[in-house]
């Protein structure tokens, strides 16, 4: 019932959004020695590119490989520039509205806006283009901490840390490579993977693949990751953990392990794990019972960056979380940092340290515009024993 509710707004919302973009850009290109011919060719431009994200993802198994990938690709670009296309001209309507009122604006200014139309679209063009070239350059995100606990005989190391991959029909086995060989590049000795390894699904090749690309990586203390939500999405998380473990990867999936008796990696359970399989994760305190807290580091993997006093309450000395991809579209980070406590970055909360990472890859468009796909790369200090 809420999952219908929710699809029957989204459309909606959907389907409202195209309307108005295909109106503004029919007025604009009717203004042009009132030619019909184009702005029935932008009305049905605007349809088709509308209707192709949810008709390549639903019908992805149906189609041929090839076909639903380009399919997908299409559907991925429009919904970027469906964003920005609302977004300016909704600003420029509100303009137009406020100078017919106040006549702030000069009339040759007031009666160009069909003009004004057109110049939007080649701005939006030229986004699409920066933000492609963003999303496929990766930048490697330094930090260095302390904790305040000695582990053994351990003084410290290097972690790298790469959440929201996305792997799927959008980042291919090109990405993962070059996202293994970054971070080999870096000779880690702890690899996290803090969730969303996998979008909505896989493609064979990557199926096939992934296990060896991941394979390449050899940190002395293992590879561990946690569930996001994109590993339910996906409709077979359990799938995805077996592939993963085929990978040489551990997933902690409300789990915690001890690492040479020098600290501990616990890896939570996505928050939206009930709305898949209605089954709530299990609680910090819980998966925290049996772990020495109060001797040896604890590091935490938690998709979603909520709730940080829990974590510090429960006695967390590090935590890597994503999920947010800092907005990923400029200016969603506005609402991300309305939403979180931290969206990215580093912040420390009384004991707590943590980090959220903007992510490697994309969801939805494959662009960014207003931040980096990262590695997080940090160096681990173990304060001496007292």
């Amino acid at each position: 019932m809420q999952l219908t509710l929710f699809l029957s707004i989204f459309f909606s919302l959907y389907g409202l959004i195209n309307y108005y973009i295909a109106l503004r850009g029919w007025q604009a290109f009717n203004s042009i020695n009132n030619s019909h011919y184009l702005s029935w060719c932008w009305a049905a431009a605007v349809a088709l590119l509308a209707v192709s994200y949810p008709l390549g993802r639903f019908l992805a198994d149906l189609l041929p490989h090839d076909l639903s990938r380009i399919v997908i690709y299409i559907g991925s670009y429009w919904l970027a520039a469906m964003y920005y296309l609302f977004l300016i001209l909704l600003v420029c309507d509100l303009l137009r509205a406020i100078s017919g009122w106040a006549g702030i604006l000069p009339s040759s200014l007031r009666d160009s806006f069909n003009v004004i139309t057109l110049g939007v679209l080649a701005l939006v063009g030229c986004l699409l283009l920066i933000g492609t070239w963003i999303s496929l350059n990766p930048v490697v995100r330094n930090y260095e901490v302390t904790l305040n606990k000695k582990s053994s005989t351990i003084d410290s190391m290097r972690v790298v840390v790469v959440s929201d991959i996305h792997l799927g029909w959008i980042v291919g086995l090109d990405r993962l490579k070059y996202m293994t060989d970054i971070i080999n590049s870096l000779e880690p000795d702890l690899v996290l993977l803090p969730g969303d390894i996998i979008d909505e699904g896989l493609d064979l090749a990557a199926e096939q693949e992934l296990p060896e690309i991941m394979r390449s990586l050899h940190p002395r203390f293992g590879t561990f990751a946690a569930m996001g939500n994109h590993e339910y999405i996906s409709g077979n998380p359990e799938a995805t953990i077996e592939l993963l473990n085929r990978a040489g990867v551990k997933v902690l999936r409300d789990q915690w392990a001890e690492v040479t008796e020098g600290f501990y990696v616990l890896g939570r359970d996505d928050a939206s794990r009930h709305r898949f399989n209605a089954h709530e994760r299990v609680e910090l305190s819980t998966l925290m019972a049996d772990v020495d807290k109060d001797k040896l580091p604890v590091i935490l993997m938690d998709h979603e960056p909520f709730n940080l006093e829990i974590s510090d309450k429960e006695g967390i000395d590090l935590q890597f979380s994503g999920h947010t991809h800092l907005g990923q579209l400029f200016p969603n980070n506005y609402i991300t940092n309305a939403i979180y406590e931290q969206d990215w970055g580093y912040l420390r909360k009384d004991n707590l340290q943590i980090i959220v990472s903007s992510g490697y890859g994309t969801w939805g468009p494959p662009i960014r515009i207003g931040n980096r796909p990262e590695v997080v790369n940090v160096l681990v200090h173990f304060a001496p024993a007292e």
